[in-house]
This record gives C-alpha cells, sequence and structure tokens, in this order.
C-alpha cells in the first residue's frame, strides 16, 4: 500500500515516532560540533545557536561570527531536503512532505532576511566533508573583512 501524500488523510506520526523525532538534537550535532572544533584550533571565535533579532526575521543560525556578520547554517539532509541525500519518508508522506517543504522554505526565508541585513550566510550539509566545510567558512570569513582576520571574532 502507498502512503498518502493528500494532507487531507495525511495523519500526525505515532506516539513512537514523535518520540523518536523528539529526541533529535537541534544543536550539538556531531557535524556541528566538529565543524566548531577546526574554526576553533583555526584561530576563530564565534557564537553559537544565536536568535538573530532582525527587523522581519528571527533566524537562529548554528555558528554566528557577529562582527563579520556571517551566519552559518549547518543543515540535516534530510530536515532540509539535500538535493544529493534528502529523501521523502516513505510512511505518512502527506505530514511529512508539506512539513520538509516548509523548512526549506523558512531556510530561503532565512536567507533572505539577513542577506537583507548585511549578513553572509553560509549553508552546509552534514554530509560535507568537516575539513572541506571549514575551509569554505574561513574563505568567507577572510573576504568579509578586517574583523573576520582576528583570533577574537564574532
Amino acid at each position: 500500500m502507498t502512503p498518502s501524500t493528500d494532507p487531507a488523510t495525511s495523519t500526525p506520526p505515532t506516539p513512537g515516532r514523535s518520540r523518536n523525532m523528539a529526541a533529535i538534537k537541534r544543536r550539538d550535532t556531531k557535524p556541528e560540533r566538529t565543524i566548531r572544533s577546526l574554526l576553533h584550533a583555526a584561530g576563530k571565535r564565534y557564537r553559537v545557536d544565536v536568535r538573530l533579532q532582525l527587523e522581519c526575521a528571527r533566524p537562529r543560525p548554528d555558528i554566528v561570527f557577529t562582527r563579520a556578520r556571517v551566519a552559518v547554517f549547518v543543515d540535516g539532509c534530510f530536515w532540509h531536503c539535500c538535493p544529493e541525500h534528502g529523501r521523502q519518508p516513505g510512511v505518512n508522506g502527506g505530514y511529512w512532505g508539506p512539513k520538509l517543504e516548509r523548512n526549506v522554505a523558512r531556510d530561503r526565508a532565512a536567507d533572505e532576511a539577513l542577506a537583507a541585513a548585511g549578513w553572509t550566510v553560509v549553508r552546509v550539509w552534514e554530509h560535507e566533508a568537516p575539513q572541506e566545510a571549514a575551509e569554505r567558512i574561513l574563505a568567507v570569513l577572510d573576504t568579509a573583512g578586517p574583523a573576520s582576520r582576528g583570533a577574537r571574532t564574532g
């Protein structure tokens, strides 16, 4: 039997599934910790999981370099619909499909709001090699201005 994709017939997850989903960490995931460790070893200082107060949005990047105005999001492949590894759930697609689409729309809105406020946004997929992701972030910081070059950045 194929799962329903009709929102009218979809149902919220079962209590067991809800428990599993609630146990998934929102912050301090292994990819985040690894990238933060590499950035710290490179002499960069940052803030973690800060809700930014913008005029039209309140995004919460995973890593924030406040002086350089660089916001880093480490996105999970499932939750943010990675084009390489993201997959639609096989069960209850009518519930999960729209939920995941809202996540992607929220990501786009956050990117636009941050850019409009003068921030640079870096998005990293959880499957990216941490060293490569850290190097990409460091390259952005190098071009973000003099405030990002010192050891006390962010």
